[in-house]
């Protein structure tokens, strides 16, 4: 069995703090509007709370690009209100983590003003300068925010890099001093009683050595190149982890989550496993990507089962007993799960559970983003301009004006997979607003709060918010899913994602209708006790007639299935249906 840990028992709730709730009228939410709604997340039945950045920040990158390590953005309030927030938190047994964010800083932060001062200055070396080359930048390399990943500073006549946007110059982590001051302002933070930090794109801290050109071919005219072999994972990453963990993370009871890019479960493994002293867990980016083409995120393609099925598989069985996963489909950087991988409309609750189900029932430890658990969807602005993220904007300047995709086009890849889809204000009732400010918010609502919002959804006791509550006391009740093994079962079927969990003798069989249309399940031979009890079901309840309900009553088998000869079970599914059965071997 897995070593047991807090951490690996838990359930995170995401919050973006701008749109969550708006204690003072301003149209931007703050940390008193968080404190408002513990209850709310107590009650849901998460203990702990990821708090997105809060941070001092111009706010070029949504609080990712930080001015000040040691303050509070103004906009959220103090710093006794953050106190207070932590207090209250954890009055009522939830943590906090933080995010980290040392990649790099804002470009008005006061380390880059030294920086960029002169090429003598003592801080000079905090981050990562160069000369140009022919007339150009020092090499191809592509931001994640378009264009050229370097901006020349006139002061000095160098280029600094910048992996995301020219606001947010990369730091230097070959350099001691640098590595000193940051891990002296993580000490900060956890002394005040922070519980531990997820940590922004942790893997990038060290680039390819010497800068090399990318080898592949440019993605545009431009000439720049997306490579993250030259970013992510270099030589030295782990070593500077690992001084990390000495230096600062052994020494505190924490939670430890890193953002990783480009990363395989072999090589996740390096990460997170325990003697190697690095992390708790991280989050990666595989199935993330199942719907992108070969241009990345903004090219998009339908995803298949078969490719979903193979990812999750490949970290379950690829981490086990070696590492630990979290679970994902959704967070501030990624759209509405449900209108990506389910079913918006019609079948919008039934198909919101069947998510959910997957994430609850794998080992790892679930994250739910805000909104999620109301079932809430991608949003389709009417114009560009009522977008706010830095990343969307750009893609949409680029592409249309080198003629890459019509306007049209460019906003129907935003609807897909634009971040703003998830940074809407949290639909918390009916009224003005949503419930969410008394003023003007600052980025439009979705228009659909009237139907979906938390007041309507805790009224329900058949709504994906009461579904979520009820998945989140069978993970505490039953250690099998937290700490069983898995196994996939038919993994050619292009319809249904099934797997079974094992530890001891406790089984679970988990029955996924990934699909808007009926489908059946041949159960194979000895993955299923005849008088196995039906655990949890998503259907029933949502408006639909339905043969069963959603209460989900213990009873045999073949009340629920029928025989298909040779032993095996035959399960009719609804569509976008999920069933978890438990038993015990003898």
């Amino acid at each position: 069995m897995e070593c047991a840990r807090w951490w690996k028992e838990a359930v995170v709730y995401q919050i973006y703090p701008a749109s969550f709730r708006d204690s003072d009228g301003d149209g931007i939410g703050d940390l008193n509007g968080i404190t408002e709604k513990l209850d709310y997340i107590r009650g849901l039945g998460a203990d702990v709370i990821w708090l997105c950045p809060v941070y001092r920040s111009p706010g070029e990158d949504s609080g990712y690009d930080i001015s000040d390590y040691r303050d509070v953005m103004p906009a959220f309030g103090t710093m006794a209100d953050l106190e207070r927030l932590l207090r209250e938190a954890h009055d009522r047994g939830l943590r906090i983590i933080m995010d980290l964010v040392v990649n790099h800083t804002s470009d008005e932060h006061p380390w880059f003003a030294e920086s960029r001062s002169s090429k003598t200055n003592p801080k000079r070396d905090y981050y990562i300068w160069r000369e140009g080359r022919d007339g150009r930048e020092p090499n191809n390399w592509r931001s994640y925010f378009s264009s050229s990943a370097w901006a020349y500073d006139e002061t000095t006549g160098e280029y600094y890099l910048h992996l995301f946007s020219k606001k947010q110059p990369d730091l230097n982590w070959k350099n001691p001093a640098l590595r000193e001051e940051i891990y002296e302002m993580m000490r900060f933070w956890l002394d005040k009683g922070f519980d531990g930090f997820r940590m922004d794109t942790i893997n990038l801290i060290l680039k390819a050595e010497g800068f090399p050109d990318s080898d592949r071919p440019p993605a545009t005219d431009e000439g720049y190149v997306f490579d993250e072999r030259l970013y992510a994972n270099q030589p030295g990453v782990h070593e500077l982890l690992r001084e990390m963990n000495e230096r600062v993370l052994s020494r505190y009871d924490l939670m430890t989550v890193g953002e990783t890019l480009n990363v395989t479960p072999e090589t996740a493994s390096e990460y997170v496993r325990d003697e190697r002293r690095e992390l708790n867990m991280i989050c990666n980016f595989e199935l993330m990507s199942v719907d992108s083409g070969p241009l990345w995120k903004w090219d998009v393609v339908p995803w298949r089962l078969r490719d979903i099925k193979r990812i999750v598989a490949a970290w379950q069985t690829g981490l086990h007993g070696k590492g630990w996963n979290s679970l994902y489909l959704n967070n501030h950087d990624q759209p509405r799960m449900v209108s990506r991988f389910g079913d918006d409309g019609r079948y919008r609750v039934r198909s919101a559970k069947m998510l959910a189900t997957l994430l609850h029932t794998l080992q790892g430890t679930p994250f739910i983003y805000q909104g999620e658990e109301i079932g809430m969807t991608n949003v389709r602005f009417g114009s560009i301009d009522d977008y706010r993220d830095i990343e969307t904007l750009n893609f949409y300047n680029e592409a249309t004006k080198r003629g890459a995709m019509e306007p049209r086009q460019a906003m129907e890849a935003i609807y897909r997979k634009g971040r703003d889809n998830v940074r809407t204000p949290m639909q918390w009732n009916d009224g003005e607003q949503a419930g969410f400010t008394d003023g003007v918010p600052w980025i439009g609502l979705n228009p659909n709060y009237k139907v979906i919002n938390a007041e309507r959804a805790l009224a329900d006791p058949y709504s994906v918010l009461s579904y979520y509550r009820r998945l989140i006391a069978l993970r505490r009740a039953h250690p099998v899913i937290v700490y069983g093994d898995f196994e996939l079962l038919a993994e050619e079927d292009e319809s249904v994602f099934a797997y079974a969990r094992r530890l001891g003798n406790e089984r679970l069989l988990v029955v996924l209708n990934f699909f808007g249309t009926p489908a059946t399940f041949d159960v194979p031979s000895g993955r299923l006790d005849p008088h196995a009890e039906l655990l949890i079901a998503n259907h029933g309840g949502d408006g639909e007639d339905s043969a069963f309900a959603e209460t989900a009553a213990a009873g045999p088998v073949s009340d629920k299935g029928r025989d298909a000869g040779e032993g095996s079970i035959r399960l009719a599914l609804l569509p976008y249906e999920a069933r978890v059965y438990r038993w015990s071997e003898r």
